[in-house]
């Protein structure tokens, strides 16, 4: 027994996470792409009825499904282009010595730890018209009150910026953990031959940073596409359909509307467009670390 143990341990700890993974990320994606296929109410008064392509088709011939895409890409974007802009400046801050460094740092990790669902509940109370600190600064600024989630216009920007303060300090912790691991010596030469801070910043240290900042930027892109929590939690895709994006279409679609079909439609189209998208940065990536 021992010997055998000996001679196929590797296979005694990697098939049982091979059968996990199988069951908790094959077997939903499969079991998903073979509900799209079928008008399905989930009652049992209703059975699965084949439709073919139909479900798809619906999709693409909706209005409401291409503007919950054009939400889901608007929020994804601002958020990596803004999220990043903050945390390699805020990892570049961090990077230098001075008192109260760990304390700074600390606090600006806190908004990443807490739950994604009590962030929003926060923020929903935040926001709130009447009582709402957002609305007091609001009122000490002289700007009066904004219906931050109540306005089909200041919705979406107002969950973005929930979004924003609350991952940020991921991208920071990235890029500063790159950050620490440069080699000194070549900022050291830069410095005796008379390069300043903003030189050294814009010349060696972002360009050594590079692989590091693109790391971070897949991370939270993959993310972001899938940002369900916040917007659930704070306005459940409201006011009417102006934060709805993909992922909450398809969760009204399944348990407000029993459309299990469509919702797995959805899910499933939104998948293929997450898995390109990673795809396609990722071979962006590994271009620009080939060039550098």
């Amino acid at each position: 027994m021992y010997k055998w143990m000996d001679k196929h341990i590797k296979w005694v700890f990697t098939v049982p996470t091979i059968f996990i993974l199988l069951f908790l990320v094959v077997f939903p994606l499969a079991y998903t792409f073979f509900i799209s296929f079928f008008d399905w109410g989930m009652s049992g008064n209703t059975q699965m009825k084949f439709v073919g392509f139909d479900n798809y088709g619906h999709l693409f011939t909706e209005e409401r499904f291409w503007n919950a895409v054009g939400r889901t890409f608007v929020f994804s974007l601002a958020g990596i282009v803004i999220e990043g802009v903050l945390g390699v400046a805020l990892a570049l801050y961090l990077n230098r010595d001075f008192k109260g460094r760990n304390l700074v740092k600390t606090a600006f990790l806190l908004p990443m730890v807490a739950t994604p669902v009590a962030v929003g509940l926060v923020w929903r109370l935040i926001y709130e018209p009447s009582i709402g600190i957002a609305n007091q600064v609001c009122m000490w600024l002289g700007l009066g009150r904004q219906p931050w989630l109540g306005s089909p216009d200041m919705a979406l920007p107002a969950l973005l910026a929930v979004d924003i303060w609350q991952w940020t300090p991921m991208v920071m912790l990235v890029v500063l953990a790159g950050a620490t691991a440069l080699p000194t010596d070549v900022l050291e030469s830069a410095q005796v031959d008379g390069a300043g801070k903003w030189q050294l910043t814009r010349k060696i240290t972002l360009p050594l940073l590079r692989p590091t900042i693109l790391t971070a930027l897949l991370l939270r892109l993959i993310d972001v596409l899938k940002t369900f929590d916040i917007i659930y939690s704070t306005t459940q895709g409201g006011p009417g359909y102006a934060t709805e994006t993909l992922n909450i279409l398809s969760y009204r679609e399944a348990f407000e509307y029993f459309k299990f079909g469509r919702a797995s439609a959805t899910l499933v189209v939104f998948f293929l467009t997450v898995l390109l998208i990673a795809i396609g940065f990722i071979k962006f990536k590994n271009k620009v670390e080939v060039e550098y």
